[in-house]
């Protein structure tokens, strides 16, 4: 594993309890820095922030006084916040857009582009004040190219692609970089969201063959948590297995 330099830091990661955030949540702990966990399974985050010595906290990303609940105390019991990774998600059901329940449509959007926007809006502010911070989110190549029959999660996705480009805009004179990752599915439990078919179409697009590792999607996202990461702001990095070409 090569070595990232994130010591010093404090970095949340939402949805931090498992898979891709999990992974994150590894990696940036190995690289030296102190997480946070936010995730609603408080019970499994706060087994992995004993593990990785960190902390963990309840957090519905939907509810922005939960979310300013937690960022005091994530910074009572770590410190100020440096970096945030904005991971949590679900992919909703799959369904044509005809058929697609409105209240799933409002549900995925809630959570994968509302909740982004949240945590952001709530971290900003700190990272302006000290001009420094990095923040990652995580987005999808359907927020790219679209995923048939996955039409919230998609439209969800590109709009935190939006979103990114937007307030890496707005804080590119300060040291706050922004940027946001578009991963090719990796095999997590998200997938127990999915229906086989859906899952084989996934596959049937990457040209590497495979689904990819969270360890490798980790990496890139921490990389982008360092301070080595210091021109680039507003952009979005894939990590397709040659799934994008552009």
């Amino acid at each position: 594993m090569n070595a990232l330099d994130l010591r010093g830091r404090v970095a949340v990661v939402t949805g931090g309890a498992r898979g891709i955030g999990l992974a994150i949540a590894e990696r940036a702990t190995a690289s030296g820095a102190r997480v946070a966990l936010w995730d609603v399974d408080l019970a499994e985050a706060q087994a992995v922030a004993a593990r990785l010595g960190g902390f963990a906290a309840r957090v519905d990303v939907t509810d922005e006084e939960a979310i300013a609940a937690a960022l005091g105390a994530t910074e009572a019991a770590l410190g100020p916040v440096d970096i945030l990774v904005a991971n949590a998600g679900i992919t909703g059901p799959n369904a044509p857009v005809e058929a697609y329940p409105v209240a799933a449509w409002k549900q995925v959007i809630d959570i994968d582009l509302t909740g982004v926007f949240l945590c952001c809006r709530a971290v900003v502010p700190g990272m302006r004040a000290r001009n420094y911070g990095r923040i990652v989110n995580i987005a999808s190549i359907a927020g790219k190219e679209g995923n048939p029959n996955a039409a919230a999660y998609s439209a969800a996705k590109a709009g935190v692609i939006g979103l990114t480009k937007s307030l890496g805009k707005e804080l590119a004179t300060t040291d706050v970089r922004v940027n946001c990752v578009t991963p090719a599915a990796a095999r997590t439990d998200i997938f127990k969201q999915m229906t086989e078919q859906q899952i084989s179409y996934m596959l049937s697009k990457i040209p590497a063959g495979r689904f990819a590792q969270v360890e490798e999607i980790a990496a890139l996202v921490c990389w982008l948590a360092s301070a080595d990461c210091s021109f680039s702001t507003g952009g979005v990095f894939d990590v397709s297995g040659g799934r994008a070409t552009y």
